[in-house]
């Protein structure tokens, strides 16, 4: 998938008749799709007649939809059929998935997948919406979890403006559990922070004045992130990388990949900003 999503062109538009009961034309896809996905995401599988095995790949995901306990919904499309629809998703290739939350994209894979790498990733989906859509609450049974020591001693030492002891703290937890996704992620975020405060308010001014100062850039973009401006941050540097070269673009686009890691993967801007830095690269 590439480029900007607009899917609120999609509204009331000719009926297109599609065998299966999950089929959704642009007819009744703003009820289908649009509107339901703000209550549970809408897994929509664009696929093709011509494509048995995009055809596959819809019967799997019709037979995990009955018993899926309403978490999430799927979305049949013949893409020739909707080509609208298929151009506003941006669809490279046959067959497409698209998991929509809140009229959004949320997250997509092209291409069949084993079903247990499918299962996975509707997994994830649900994961990402679960207590945040009506129809996807938290999970019941699930006994609160006591406070790990070790992570209160780092949010402590945060909160007091200490980072180096709070990165030492996680640091540690990761040398006794290396796969602690948890402090992995808290890690990133503390060096995140404590970069950042050494950083000049006025390097995004300086930044804008001189677009071929590398580190100026880079700079801009950290503090536009701290500033709640993720989406001037990574186009900053999505509009480097494409006038950079060699070792210049490897640094920008690893610096970029850095602010990535401090979000949800599934989070759509995420999702967008990797679109963005694929069709920049290639």
């Amino acid at each position: 998938m590439s480029g900007a999503v607009d899917l609120s062109s999609l509204k009331q538009q000719p009926v297109t008749d599609v065998p299966g009961d999950h089929a959704v034309t642009e007819a009744d896809f703003e009820t289908k799709v649009l509107r339901r996905s703000t209550q549970v995401p809408v897994v929509v599988a664009l696929y093709s007649q011509r494509s048995p095995g995009s055809i596959e790949l819809v019967k799997l995901l019709e037979q995990l939809s009955q018993d899926n306990g309403g978490e999430w919904e799927l979305a049949t499309i013949e893409a020739e059929q909707n080509m609208r629809i298929a151009q506003a998703f941006g669809v490279q290739g046959i067959p497409t998935v698209v998991a929509v939350a809140a009229g959004q994209p949320l997250a997509d894979f092209t291409g069949n997948q084993p079903e247990a790498q499918v299962r996975q990733w509707l997994s994830a989906v649900v994961d990402a919406v679960r207590g945040k859509l009506p129809g996807v609450g938290e999970a019941e049974g699930e006994a609160e979890a006591p406070e790990d020591p070790r992570f209160v001693a780092a949010e402590e030492a945060l909160e007091r403006g200490d980072f180096a002891t709070a990165e030492a703290a996680y640091k540690a937890i990761l040398n006794a559990e290396p796969a602690n996704a948890e402090a992995k992620a808290a890690l990133r975020q503390v060096q995140f922070i404590a970069r950042v405060q050494e950083i000049d308010p006025a390097t995004i001014a300086k930044a804008d004045a001189d677009p071929a100062d590398l580190d100026a850039a880079l700079a801009a973009s950290d503090l536009e992130m701290f500033n709640q401006e993720p989406q001037a941050a990574f186009d900053r540097l999505i509009a480097l990388i494409k006038r950079t070269a060699g070792d210049d673009r490897t640094r920008v686009r690893t610096h970029l990949l850095e602010l990535f890691e401090l979000f949800d993967p599934a989070e759509p801007i995420i999702v967008a900003a990797r679109r963005k830095l694929a069709a920049a690269l290639y």
